[in-house]
């Protein structure tokens, strides 16, 4: 199993770095940012510094959206990167929650996220793509073997089956055994019944892990409210999804959309931060779920059922106050004991 850090790019641009260098130092492969241009400091900026100093992480967004740049412009910046530093890039897209949204726009459309997987994909290649209206275009620049794997976020039944048509990756951004499951599946099934090799679509799933030193109530307690933020930024999804397809319709999993049942709104000035006054709906039973909480035992053993699920990354949200320390356990005691 591969293992990522993700990271928010709050001031100063220097941490963010110097974490994912102690992530690659642990045995990171994969170093993750948040992308809202309103809310953080540029990422792509910031992936230049990462590449230059350190040696194999690969470096991407969880995740971008076609809308805040157009798919031309990330097309270029990603193959700009893998030109430098080598191919050690992946475009993790998404609809563009709190980055749409805090720039007073909606969520992007499928199609439209359709259309820029296309065209990020050729364009990292160095292949022709339509932008529309007949408009072809190429990169002269691009070198031979240059490519730009492109990873879908996704949680609902048509993303998830367009993710398995159409993506390279899939990122799914809750850690529950049963949903994880029932998604993984999902896409998996789209991509066989689409003509394509089930195992060509990349696995990754996404959420906070924080390490405690036993699992007394007191250590469990802290660790979940420096987690329960991340009940919340899924909350805004699922909300989108109630809306949409509507609550036990068998459309989406009632495991997935019960719990926002007491959610009464959402200020993206605390998206994605612990003690987020907005994620006090969130239960203890649905922190446990969906992120990695406990003794470092806890982690090995949810890790393996995740990958006996077909995942093939475990992406760490590292937004809470044991940053380092978490990177450290994880180095010293849980990817060595997972992937002994």
């Amino acid at each position: 199993m591969d293992f990522g850090l993700v990271l928010q790019t709050d001031p100063p641009a220097s941490r963010v770095v110097d974490l994912m260098k102690r992530a690659e130092h642990n045995g990171f492969r994969y170093g993750w940012t948040f992308d809202s241009a309103v809310l953080w400091q540029e990422p792509f900026v910031i992936y230049s510094q990462i590449l230059a100093q350190t040696s194999e992480l690969r470096v991407g967004p969880m995740v971008t959206n076609p809308s805040t740049r157009t798919p031309e412009v990330t097309a270029s910046t990603f193959a700009t990167l893998n030109d430098m530093f080598g191919n050690r890039t992946v475009c993790g897209i998404g609809r563009g929650d709190s980055a749409m949204r805090v720039a007073g726009r909606k969520p992007n459309t499928l199609a439209r996220m359709s259309e820029a997987i296309r065209i990020i994909r050729a364009l990292g290649k160095g292949e022709e793509a339509d932008l529309g209206g007949g408009t072809v275009v190429r990169f002269p620049w691009i070198r031979p073997g240059a490519e730009v794997p492109v990873w879908m976020a996704a949680y609902g039944p048509k993303a998830l089956k367009m993710t398995g048509e159409e993506a390279d990756g899939f990122i799914l951004q809750l850690a529950d055994l049963y949903l994880t499951q029932y998604m993984v599946e999902a896409v998996k099934d789209a991509a066989v019944a689409a003509g394509r090799d089930a195992d060509e679509v990349t696995i990754c799933v996404a959420a906070p892990a924080y390490v405690t030193a036993d699992d007394s109530p007191e250590a469990l307690a802290h660790a979940r409210e420096q987690c329960r933020w991340f009940g919340g930024m899924v909350g805004n999804h699922v909300a989108d999804l109630v809306d949409k397809y509507g609550a036990h319709t068998g459309a989406v999993p009632d495991e997935l959309t019960d719990y926002i049942k007491a959610r009464e709104g959402y200020d993206y000035a605390h998206h994605g931060r612990s003690g987020n006054p907005d994620t006090r709906f969130v239960p203890d039973e649905i922190v446990d779920r969906f992120c990695l909480v406990g003794p470092a035992e806890k982690h090995i053993e949810k890790l393996r059922a995740l990958r006996a699920l077909g995942v093939d990354q475990f992406a760490l949200y590292d937004m809470h106050d044991a940053q380092e320390s978490v990177i450290d356990a994880y180095g010293t005691r849980i990817i060595p004991a997972v992937n002994s």
